[in-house]
């Protein structure tokens, strides 16, 4: 047998991890399969060290369409870019095993996860990271693993691991969790609304049920794991300097620079210093191997800087702008700053500053979807803009990068939980977060911009929700978790904690640990500490736009929606569509469902009324005893024909038109004349049967038409053919025809037919009872 294969229970299914079978001339190759999704996860590590000073590492999540059956929709009819969602998957793996390399590790890394099968029930996304685990484990490539990642959902109050596609819409919660054997590493989350207490008990609900797959990943290491390389780490000049530079440093005002509250201020003032130190230690930038001595010089000052901002947090409770642990940053707030936008808002928080503005739609604005789950159609976007201006640099601007698609999933999942259901609001809805400036929790300020736009724009949101970027800097036992973080604070910082929600709950979360991972203590500090910020920021909200407006924006469009009898529908649509272009002709689109839904959607709320009114009018049905405004459309002996609305006419027997005997309708009726008619009957055909009101108990009923239906053999009449003409006689064995004679099927001759004998007259007198006339002579 080719290949050898592990497996283990897993959310009560089977998890199998196989290896040696396919791809085998890479480094570490495994497949994953869980159900009857599959998936192939490779690992391979470039021969030669990268002369770069970050970790080369590229996580590829390639989704495959025949996986799911299905021939891809672009033009070449071949898979493409990766849509979004498989970026998002690919970013979960890459945040899982990012931050186990080892130190100084700098070989170009690949991993490529790729959907083989997918079942439609067993998300990819969180096989991937195990599978990258597993494929890592076994390969050459130095890794200190290994990791697992399982999700997590909450159903009628219980926690379950790994739920299927159809279980999770039921779910409160939709959690991934990564972690090690001793802690937790990675946490993505989108929840209706739940609390920190329920956050943190599924988490280490998560960690406990991963360990099984934990057990299995160190068993594949143990039997077929390869050994790993040496990678060579460069030495490092810098650290040599860093006692002699930070006393230097500090004597030369480094403290106060890393104080500055600004931010462009505090980078001049520190580049200042260290140029000047730098300048001791090289009094010719020109001189042979100065350039090399620079550089270290330059490392060896990023590293006391960022001793210096750790030491003054956990010692001092200060941070680079002034501020201590749990202050949030100043809050400036404009609401509709642009005139034409549906809704749109500024939030400003210190030196990070976004434009949110909602733009509403109709159902044909909705994204389709076209990835391996079944096509879809997506009725809220929220997308994430970071220009290079935000943070006063000249880059290269091309297509969304993958930070922005992370941040904006991030936003859009915790805008989402807030939103009406279409049907409550039945319009597609766009949010867009342009960041302006950015000094760390951009992401977080796009939520906090989004919704305002979204109330501004008058869309009724259940509750407002704001987001706060929490930090952690820690040394050994000691430990600080900081509110609303810098930029700086970030990179220096152990733990990236973006938490959002609502005053009654979390609606969404994100954690990425840059250490060997935290416990669950400093989790829920940091969850507490998290919504400290968050109640405030929302106190600043509502203190400008507290709810949504009461109306829709002036500019916005108006969608109305209102439901027929679904048997109506072709009335609406009319033959070819001609009604239904006659609407849309008024000046609105109108979309109708199966159900007998119908929206109607215009930039005039006076046009959409008018169609609204135009539809009711076509789709209304009559009803016995309802009273009507109807106009004579047409006059005959026995009454006259009422209509009362478009496309339905009623009859007003003569008995029925006046209290006195009438021996002609035109005596009191016209056609064009207006009167108040009420239904008496509708028959089986759906005719109606009208009288004056004011004529009922005065005349006498008119007699309801017979049901028409089975009206049974017709009596026979004096010389009907068609009666019963008795048994047929029997005329026995006639014997062949006679020659001459034409038989049944026989086909005619090309013969002249024979004269007509002269005594016959060229035309007889009709017979009595004759259905022809007598031709005249």
């Amino acid at each position: 047998m080719i290949g050898k294969t592990y497996s283990t229970m897993l959310g009560g299914r089977e998890l199998t991890i196989e290896t040696g079978k396919l791809a085998k001339l890479v480094s570490g190759s495994v497949t994953v399969r869980y159900g009857d999704t599959l998936l192939l996860v490779t690992a391979q590590a470039s021969d030669s060290q990268s002369k770069l000073d970050f970790l080369p590492l590229t996580v590829e999540f390639e989704e495959r369409h025949y996986a799911v059956g299905k021939i891809p929709g672009s033009f070449q009819r071949r898979e493409g870019r990766p849509g979004e969602k498989a970026i998002l998957s690919a970013r979960i793996t890459d945040r899982q095993i990012r931050p186990l390399f080892p130190k100084g590790y700098r070989h170009e890394t690949q991993v490529i996860i790729t959907v083989l099968s997918a079942d439609g029930q067993n998300a990819p996304d969180v096989l991937g990271p195990i599978g990258a685990a597993a494929a890592l484990g076994i390969s050459d490539i130095p890794w200190d693993g290994p990791t697992a990642c399982v999700r997590v959902g909450q159903i009628d109050g219980q926690y379950v691991i790994n739920p299927t596609a159809e279980a999770l819409e039921r779910s409160r919660m939709d959690l991934v969790v990564a972690g090690t054997r001793e802690a937790v590493m990675m946490v993505e989350c989108g929840a209706q609304t739940v609390s920190e207490d329920e956050l943190v008990d599924a988490i280490e609900f998560a960690h406990r049920e991963m360990q099984p797959v934990i057990d299995l990943l160190e068993q594949m290491r143990s039997e077929v794991g390869q050994e790993k390389f040496n990678f060579l780490l460069e030495q490092d000049l810098a650290k040599d300097y860093v006692p002699e530079l930070t006393e230097k440093a500090l004597a030369g005002g480094l403290k106060d620079a890393l104080l500055t509250r600004s931010k462009k201020d505090r980078s001049v003032k520190t580049k200042a210093l260290r140029d000047s130190l730098i300048a001791g230690y090289v009094p010719d930038p020109e001189a042979e191997g100065a350039a090399d001595l620079i550089t270290a010089l330059k490392n060896a000052y990023a590293k006391v800087e960022k001793q210096e901002l750790r030491r003054l947090i956990l010692e001092d409770d200060l941070r680079a702008d002034g501020r201590n642990s749990r202050t949030v940053r100043p809050i400036w707030i404009e609401a509709r700053p642009l005139p034409t936008a549906h809704g749109s808002a500024i939030f400003t928080r210190g030196e990070t500053q976004v434009l949110g503005v909602t733009t509403l739609g109709t159902e044909r604005d909705e994204i389709l979807i076209d990835d391996l789950t079944a096509e879809s159609g997506d009725k809220f976007l929220l997308h994430y803009n970071f220009p290079p201006y935000s943070t006063g640099e000249v880059k290269r601007m091309g297509g969304q990068s993958r930070r922005e698609i992370g941040h904006g999933n991030l936003a859009k999942r915790a805008i989402r939980a807030v939103l009406p259901s279409f049907e409550e609001f039945p319009y597609v809805i766009r949010v867009v977060g342009e960041v302006l400036e950015s000094n760390g929790s951009s992401s977080m300020a796009t939520v906090c911009a989004g919704t305002l736009s979204l109330m501004d724009a008058g869309v009724p949101i259940k509750a407002p929700v704001a987001g706060v970027a929490m930090g952690l800097v820690m040394e050994g036992e000691q430990y600080r978790v900081l509110t609303d973080i810098l930029g700086m604070e970030d990179a220096l910082g152990d733990m990236d904690f973006k938490v959002c929600g609502s005053a009654e709950g979390v609606t969404a979360l994100q954690m990425d640990i840059k250490v060997g991972g935290i416990t669950p203590q400093i989790m829920r500090e940091a969850l507490a500490q998290a919504k400290e910020g968050r109640l405030h920021i929302l106190g600043k909200m509502a203190e400008v736009l507290g709810a949504p407006r009461g109306e829709l924006s002036p500019t916005a469009p108006r969608i109305l929606s209102m439901k027929i009898n679904p048997e109506l529908i072709g009335k609406v649509i009319g033959p070819g569509g001609k009604q239904v272009r006659e609407l849309e002709a008024m000046g609105a689109q109108v979309t109708i469902e199966e159900d007998g839904t119908i929206r109607i959607f215009s930039a005039s709320g006076e046009k959409a009324e008018a169609v609204k009114a135009r539809i009711e009018e076509v789709t209304r049905e009559a009803k016995v005893s309802e009273t009507y405004d109807g106009t004579v459309v047409k006059i005959a002996p026995f009454g006259a024909f009422v209509n009362i609305f478009p496309g339905q006419d009623g009859m007003l027997h003569i008995s029925q038109i006046s209290e006195d005997r009438i021996e002609s309708v035109e005596e009191v009726l016209k056609v064009g004349d207006k009167l108040k008619v009420k239904i008496v009957n509708i028959d089986d055909r759906g005719k109606l049967d009208l009288i004056r009101p004011e004529l009922e108990g005065k005349v006498a009923p008119r007699e309801p038409r017979a049901p028409r239906g089975d009206r049974g053999p017709r009596p026979p009449r004096d010389g009907d053919r068609g009666s019963d003409r008795g048994p047929r006689r029997d005329f026995g064995d006639r014997g062949p025809r006679p020659e001459g004679q034409r038989s049944e099927g026989q086909q005619r001759t090309d013969a002249p037919r024979p004269e007509r004998p002269a005594e016959a007259p060229a035309s007889a007198p009709a017979a009595e009872g004759s259905l022809f006339p007598k031709r005249e002579e």
